[in-house]
């Protein structure tokens, strides 16, 4: 979308991507002030938008986050009970899966079409950074390109993280056209 709202009577499909801020476990550390200042609430009743969407074939996107466990019943009782949550997703791709060298959990709750096929079944040799954690002296890794992006200014560090990989936009595209 353009950002602008457009009148349509009835979509024939919507693939969401809502914004994961306030909903991926990789936020953790900042769940409680994010509770406390509404932002929280807000992130889980937009995603829910989708869920309850009046349309035949929908799917959201979102990382592994808080819709699928007990967080959401645990803090957000009312919401739980209103939107029937937890719900697991239906898929649970990564980007190698589609033909890119990539390593990103991506979850997807899917309503009126088929499981996303993948086109490659095992798991290519990815790069990774790994380094040892100076408070916990365990050892910790991510995929590289996910680590490279914590060198870019913040605003672009979350666009390269949250992006879509080119091949899994276009299995979505060629598989539910």
């Amino acid at each position: 979308m353009d950002g602008l709202r457009h009148y349509v009577p009835k979509w024939d499909m919507i693939i969401a991507f809502p914004p994961c801020t306030h909903l991926a476990v990789s936020g953790a550390a900042w769940f409680e002030k994010k509770r406390n200042d509404g932002r929280q609430r807000e992130g889980i009743e937009f995603f829910c938008k989708f869920l309850n969407a009046d349309c035949e074939k929908v799917v959201i996107e979102n990382p592994v986050g808080i819709i699928s466990g007990d967080y959401v019943k645990k803090w957000f009782p009312d919401l739980a009970e209103k939107y029937g949550l937890p719900i697991k997703p239906t898929q649970i791709i990564q980007p190698w899966m589609f033909g890119d060298n990539y390593s990103k959990s991506t979850c997807l709750w899917e309503k009126g079409v088929e499981p996303l096929i993948p086109l490659v079944e095992e798991q290519p040799e990815l790069e990774y950074f790994e380094w040892i954690d100076k408070k916990t002296g365990k050892k910790k890794r991510q995929p590289k390109w996910f680590a490279d992006a914590w060198k870019l200014p913040s605003d672009e560090r979350a666009r390269v993280r949250s992006k879509t990989f080119p091949g899994v936009a276009k299995a979505m595209a060629d598989q539910w056209g």
